[in-house]
C-alpha cells in the first residue's frame, strides 16, 4: 500500500501503524504519531489498522538547545 509519512510517499505491506514503525525502523517510547490529523496513543498502535493513502505523522524528540 501507499502511504504519506512525514509528506514523503512510502510503500510498505504494513497493516498497521505499529508494523510500518517497525518497517520504518522507528524506536522507542518518546514517539508521538498522528494518522489523517487524529493522535495514535502508543498503547493503540497496534491495534491502529491503516488504509491506503492515509497521511501518517511520526515525530520523534531532538536534543539541542
Amino acid at each position: 500500500m501507499t502511504y504519506i509519512v512525514n509528506g514523503e510517499t512510502v510503500e510498505s505491506g504494513a497493516a498497521t501503524l505499529a508494523d510500518l514503525l517497525t518497517a520504518l525502523e522507528y524506536e522507542g517510547e518518546w514517539l508521538a504519531t498522528a494518522i489523517n490529523g487524529e493522535l495514535v496513543h502508543r498503547e493503540d498502535r497496534t491495534a491502529c489498522r491503516l488504509s491506503e493513502g492515509d497521511r501518517i505523522e511520526i515525530l520523534s524528540p531532538m536534543q539541542g538547545g
